[in-house]
């Protein structure tokens, strides 16, 4: 069986433990799409990963790990990480596969990034200052590309480099007075950067194919989540690429069809991390709670994230895009000791009460959500291991979420560890 997990929410849903299980029963994963703005955890016994660009399936040793051609990848980052990972006794020698057609975050594209959002002062987008939008910037405009097939003719990419900068350096100087950067250090981490990876840089999707021929089971791994989507989440609050469920056949080359089963993951609430509408947004002592509770703070950027209540119209609008057929509801156990759960069913716009999410920023800054009240429980969840184990009220929860969502929940975190993973029965 092959199988995608996507975010369902703004991003940092628990998607790297889901994987991280989801790993056990898969011979390959992949991550389609996104750059090092994303941040995936996965917690082992008392050990915490924390990974940016390789698939939270690398942890386990036996996976063939694939970074597909539409992420972008930043070679610093992701040699960091792959150090790190050695550093704690996982290789990843033999079984890091890289697409040749990855295009290539570097210095430049997180300066361009930097100055960008600083001078849009009051109306800057929150990025991640890595670089992410410039680089897929540079992808679409297609003449100052840098691709991972670059690294195999280090002398033919210096030439290109020098162009690049020179035309980078002039729009630094004209739009931000900003001062020139030096190409030949550029040139040089580049000369770094090929002896590493290059040998790790392959046609990525006539392996997938291959592998799907052989009858292997893939695992494919969305960043950042659904309402983040280029064209389909809150723009222009939202990552440069296609982060639902639908970024996946572009992003690796293999069709929609043969993903058997799509698992969503949302937490028992919601976050977003920089600007944009958050309708369910609770800018007070209850999204205080929940931040400290949940560790509500960025695994990329250390930012705090803004907390609120479960939205529920938007996740059946993921949902609904997404083409997904169960969730991974995480985080449940951040809400013990709140008295009453507030579960937003529908907004209210100009009026009228709506059940589609609406992604055009405009009419979804005129939604208020419609709320329906829960009671709370003040019960540790942390060693439930059954469904049926976890209290009443918390069952209720679940069981209304399903119900306004309209699929099933068949996993829910309790904690961090793989082992506080409830696997609900459907």
């Amino acid at each position: 069986m092959n199988t995608c997990v996507v975010g369902l929410q703004w991003g940092d849903e628990g998607k790297g433990k889901v994987v991280d299980i989801l790993a056990e029963d898969s011979d390959v994963v992949v991550r389609y799409g996104g750059g090092s703005n994303a941040g995936h955890t996965v917690v082992i016994g008392d050990s915490r990963f924390a990974l940016h660009l390789l698939p939270s399936g690398a942890i386990r040793e036996s996976m063939l790990c694939v970074i597909a051609n539409a992420v972008v990848v930043d070679p610093d980052v992701l040699i960091q990480e792959i150090d790190g990972l050695a550093q704690r006794g996982i290789s990843l020698a033999d079984r890091l596969f890289i697409s040749e057609n990855a295009h290539v975050v570097l210095d430049y594209h997180k300066r361009e990034d930097q100055l960008r959002e600083e001078s849009l002062g009051k109306r800057k987008i929150g990025t991640t200052i890595r670089g992410i939008g410039p680089c897929y910037a540079d992808k679409v405009g297609r003449s100052y590309a840098v691709r991972m097939s670059d690294f195999r003719d280090v002398a033919a990419l210096a030439e290109k480099l020098r162009t690049i900068l020179a035309y980078k350096n002039k729009l630094f100087a004209a739009l931000y007075g900003a001062e020139p950067m030096d190409v030949n250090a550029v040139i040089e981490n580049c000369k770094l950067y090929a002896q590493r990876l290059a040998p790790c840089t392959t046609d990525t999707t006539e392996l997938l194919h291959t592998a799907i021929g052989a009858g292997r089971s893939i695992l494919f791994e969305g960043a950042q989540g659904s309402l983040l989507d280029l064209d389909h989440g809150t723009f222009p609050y939202v990552t440069s690429s296609n982060s639902s469920s639908l970024g996946l056949p572009s992003g690796c080359g293999v069709p929609a069809k043969m993903v058997h089963k799509y698992i969503g993951v949302a937490k028992a609430y919601t976050t977003r991390v920089g600007a944009g509408p958050f309708p369910t947004e609770l800018d007070n002592e209850i999204g205080q709670y929940i931040r400290e509770k949940g560790h509500e703070y960025g695994t990329t950027t250390g930012r705090p994230r803004r907390c609120g209540w479960f939205d529920g119209v938007a996740a059946a609008y993921s949902i609904r895009i997404g083409s997904v057929d169960s969730v991974a509801l995480m985080h449940l156990d951040t809400l013990t000791g709140l008295k009453q759960l507030n579960l937003c069913r529908a907004y209210e716009i100009d009026g009228q009460e709506r059940t589609f999410f609406p992604a055009n920023i405009d009419r979804l800054a005129k939604a208020r959500p419609v709320y329906e009240a829960l009671p709370g429980w003040d019960e540790d969840l942390s060693e439930a291991t059954s469904f049926e184990a976890l209290p009443a009220t918390a069952r209720t929860y679940v069981r209304r979420i399903e119900q306004i969502i309209g699929k099933p929940v068949e996993m829910i975190g309790v904690g961090p560890r793989r082992n506080q993973t409830i696997m609900k029965s459907l």
